[in-house]
């Protein structure tokens, strides 16, 4: 299996909100795709996500603009899988970390620490269990280590699957940093 893994660019843009369109997640419920808006350095505020067809819209623009940001895993020209990967600093100010990331401690960024943080995974539903996650934590790993990042920080949840799994974490080198009643935060030191 031939699978090229592409780091998310304004010219993919039409790319990622295709595959959101196609791919099935949460409860394959059509009005529940995210598109991953609610993970980038947009602030929220004021934002009305409400629908399919404006999470869409953000999508392409955030990711035009920069403000989302992450890797896509093609086969061939198709997309199958996505990582939403973003400095961490970046987004303090997103949707989804406001409420889900307040156990995530943040005194690391106040002493100057470079962290990539890894909020989501998305795989088509063919392609799951074939290693694409993985491939896509490596490339980020990878790239963060080359643009200088100290550390790649991951947050699988005990009572969610979206941001990745402990044990693939695990296996791809990171660490238990901090374990909260919601998850964990596990970090992979890359200098």
């Amino acid at each position: 299996m031939e699978v090229e893994i592409r780091r998310l660019t304004p010219e993919l843009a039409e790319d990622y909100v295709r595959f959101f369109d196609a791919t099935p997640h949460d409860d394959n419920v059509d009005e529940h795709k995210c598109y991953c808006v609610c993970w980038c350095s947009d602030d929220a505020e004021g934002k009305d996500f409400s629908t399919r067809d404006r999470r869409r819209e953000y999508a392409r623009k955030y990711v035009e603009d920069g403000s989302l940001q992450g890797y896509l895993a093609y086969q061939g020209e198709r997309v199958v899988g996505w990582c939403n990967a973003n400095t961490k600093a970046d987004c303090l100010k997103c949707e989804s970390w406001r409420r889900f990331m307040g156990h995530v401690p943040l005194g690391d960024l106040e002493r100057g620490l470079k962290v990539k943080s890894v909020f989501c995974f998305v795989v088509a539903p063919e392609m799951k269990r074939k290693g694409i996650a993985t491939l896509l934590l490596d490339r980020v790993c990878r790239d963060a280590a080359q643009d200088g990042f100290d550390v790649v920080e991951a947050y699988p949840g005990k009572s969610w699957d979206f941001a990745g799994y402990y044990g693939m974490y695990e296996r791809s080198g990171f660490s238990v940093f901090l374990e909260t009643d919601n998850g964990y935060i596990m970090r992979k030191q890359l200098k």
